[in-house]
């Protein structure tokens, strides 16, 4: 069943600007600025007083998730944008304590169970990752780029041919949120 039109909205926080040029969406605030790009034949994106707006003709039902995934994309840089994304991880270690640090744009993780060599971990985008005592936080604009870099960081001490319900060392996501 094909509708004719619907529109939805994505209310932006104060603080938060929009400009559109064709096809990007750029949002500022306090934090700096984000922008994507959505592109779409049967959707437009269009900006009214303070909110951002979807229009859609015609949608069938991919349309539509493809609504619903462009607005947690632009509330999700709209949050990014005012108050920003933290992640906290926690270093476990049963017996060999690791060493981690940030060099560049890379997390080394020494001593990873007794390892000689060193784990490396990529930073992605403009993520920023502190490493201090037993936790790791990752704080950014672009929940994208502070998830990303949490993933990376924990698939670089997964325990291979072990038994991982007795080798649980690792570095784990124990809490997500703003940042301010």
């Amino acid at each position: 069943m094909l509708l004719k039109e619907l529109i939805y909205s994505v209310d932006l926080p104060e603080g938060v600007t929009v400009s559109m040029d064709n096809h990007d969406v750029k949002l500022s605030g306090s934090r700096g600025d984000l922008s994507r790009t959505f592109k779409h034949p049967l959707i437009a994106v269009s900006e009214d007083n303070g909110t951002i707006k979807l229009i859609g003709k015609k949608l069938r039902r991919k349309e539509k998730a493809l609504i619903g995934t462009w607005r947690a994309h632009l509330k999700n840089m709209a949050q990014g944008v005012s108050s920003g994304f933290l992640y906290e991880m926690k270093i476990v270690f049963a017996h060999f304590p690791m060493k981690v640090s940030v060099k560049g744009n890379v997390v080394h993780v020494a001593n990873f169970l007794g390892e000689k060599t060193t784990r490396l971990s990529n930073i992605h985008g403009e993520a920023k990752v502190i490493a201090k005592g037993d936790k790791v936080t990752i704080e950014g604009n672009n929940v994208e780029d502070v998830g990303q870099t949490a993933a990376n960081l924990e698939q670089a001490t997964v325990v291979k041919g072990r038994d991982i319900r007795v080798f649980q060392d690792g570095i784990y996501v124990v809490s997500k949120g703003a940042a301010q």
